[in-house]
C-alpha cells in the first residue's frame, strides 16, 4: 500500500500559553509539466520520452555524443515547485563537480504499479544511483527497496530520525539508503526562536507540539480538510486562534504564527498575513519569505535549494566511489537558512535580533525588494 506519511502540513500558531496547529492536506492541483530552471538549458539537454509524459531524459552538454559512465534515477512522487527548485540544484552541482552522469526523471504519481515499474527500470538499465525527490517517495522507496542493490538518497524529505527510517544522527543506517533533511533539530529551531519572543514558549506542530504539551502549553488543532477551499476554512481558524492568543496575551506581542509544510497553506499567505492582527507569520520554509507584501515575515529552516545541494553532494561521492549509501550520517543543514522581510517587519513592528540580519541568506529590504540572496533565482518556465 502506499505510504502516505509527510502528505500532511502544519501551521503552528503560537502564545505564551497557547498553540494551534492548522492540518492541510497538499492535494493541490498538480502541476502536469516538468519543471527547473532556466540556466540548467546552458549545461544540460532535457528531453521527454515519447510514450510516457511523466518521463524526462537529461543529458550533459559536454559529453557530446559520447556516452555517460554513470546514470541516476530521481523519482518525483507528483510535481511541485520545491522539486523544481531542488532538481535544478542537483544539476547545477553535478555538472559544478564534473561528474559524468545522465539523468533520469520519473514521476510516478504515489501508485505503486508505477513505482514498481520505475524501480525495474533501474535496475533493467543499471542505474547507478536514486535520488528519492519529496518525503512521499523516500517513504515508498523505503518500505519497497530497502535493501535493494541501487543506493538511494533522500531529496526535500522530512526528518527521517523523526519518522523512524534510520534510528539516529550520529551514524548511517548501513542500508542502501542516505538521508537528508528538511527539518532543522527542535532543540535549535526553539533556540533561535526563544531569542525572537523572549517571553513566548514555541512549537513546530508534531514533533514540537510534544516539546510544548510538556512545557505545560495548551496545543490547540484546527484542521483544513478541502485544499480548494483552504482560504475559506482559513479565516474563522485564524480569526479565532488571534481571540485565543488575546486571552493570555492582551497585546498580542509574545505570540506568533508558526507556519510549516503544506502549499496549500503557503499558497494562502496573504489570507493568513489578512488575519493575523499585529502577530508575526514566521515560517520554517525560507521560500515562503518573498518580495513584495504576500510574504511571511521571517523564517527560519531549511531551503529546498540548499538541501538539495547536500543531497547532490551525497549522490557525487557515491556515484564517485568514495563512500556507500548506508555509511553516510544523516544530512543536515546547519547553521539554519533565514530569511527575512523587513516590509513585513516593520509594518507588524517585530524586532529582529541582529544576528539574525547577519547570518540571513535572504533578505527584502522595506520595500519588499530582494537585497540579499544565495541563489540565482531564476524563473521556472520551461515545458
Amino acid at each position: 500500500m502506499i505510504n502516505r506519511i509527510g502528505r500532511a502540513s502544519l501551521l503552528g500558531i503560537l502564545a505564551s500559553v497557547a498553540v494551534l496547529s492548522l492540518v492541510a492536506a497538499q492535494n493541490a492541483a498538480p502541476k502536469k509539466r516538468f519543471r527547473y530552471a532556466a540556466v540548467i538549458d546552458q549545461t544540460w539537454s532535457v528531453s521527454g520520452v515519447a510514450d510516457n509524459p511523466l518521463q524526462y531524459e537529461i543529458q550533459r552538454k559536454a559529453k557530446g555524443q559520447t556516452a555517460s559512465s554513470k546514470r541516476v534515477h530521481v523519482l518525483y512522487p507528483r510535481a511541485s515547485s520545491a522539486y523544481d527548485i531542488a532538481i535544478t540544484k542537483i544539476l547545477q552541482v553535478l555538472e559544478s563537480k564534473d561528474v559524468d552522469a545522465s539523468v533520469t526523471v520519473i514521476n510516478f504519481n504515489m501508485k505503486d504499479a508505477a513505482g514498481a515499474d520505475a524501480i525495474r527500470y533501474a535496475e533493467k538499465n543499471k542505474i547507478d544511483l536514486i535520488f528519492a525527490m519529496g518525503s512521499e517517495s523516500t517513504a515508498w522507496l523505503f518500505d519497497n527497496y530497502r535493501g535493494g542493490r541501487i543506493p538511494v538518497v533522500s531529496v526535500c524529505s522530512k526528518d527521517p530520525v523523526q519518522l523512524g527510517q534510520i534510528k539516529d544522527y550520529e551514524k548511517g543506517g548501513g542500508s542502501n539508503f542516505a538521508f537528508t533533511s528538511l527539518n532543522v533539530p527542535v532543540e535549535v529551531q526553539m533556540a533561535y526562536v526563544k531569542e525572537l519572543k523572549p517571553d513566548l514558549m514555541q512549537t513546530q506542530a508534531e514533533p514540537i507540539a510534544a516539546y510544548a504539551r510538556e512545557r505545560g502549553i495548551q496545543v490547540i488543532w484546527g484542521a483544513i480538510d478541502n485544499p480548494s477551499k483552504a482560504r475559506e476554512q482559513l479565516v474563522p481558524i485564524m480569526k479565532s486562534a488571534v481571540q485565543t492568543m488575546r486571552k493570555s496575551d492582551p497585546d498580542l506581542s509574545k505570540s506568533l504564527f508558526w507556519l510549516t509544510g503544506s502549499t496549500s497553506v503557503f499558497l494562502e499567505i496573504s489570507t493568513i498575513n489578512e488575519h493575523a492582527d499585529r502577530v508575526p507569520v514566521v515560517s520554517v520554509v525560507p521560500e515562503i519569505v518573498n518580495a513584495g507584501t504576500d510574504t511571511a515575515a521571517l523564517a527560519i529552516g531549511v531551503s529546498f535549494e540548499s538541501n538539495a545541494h547536500l543531497a547532490a553532494i551525497y549522490g557525487a561521492e557515491i556515484l564517485e566511489g568514495r563512500t556507500k549509501a548506508g555509511d553516510l550520517k544523516v544530512g543536515l543543514v546547519s547553521p539554519p537558512d533565514i530569511a527575512i522581510s523587513f516590509l513585513k517587519v516593520r509594518e507588524i513592528g517585530l524586532r529582529v535580533p541582529f544576528q539574525f540580519y547577519e547570518t540571513a541568506s535572504f533578505i527584502y529590504d522595506y520595500d519588499g525588494k530582494p537585497v540579499r540572496t544565495v541563489t540565482n533565482k531564476v524563473t521556472l518556465d520551461n515545458d
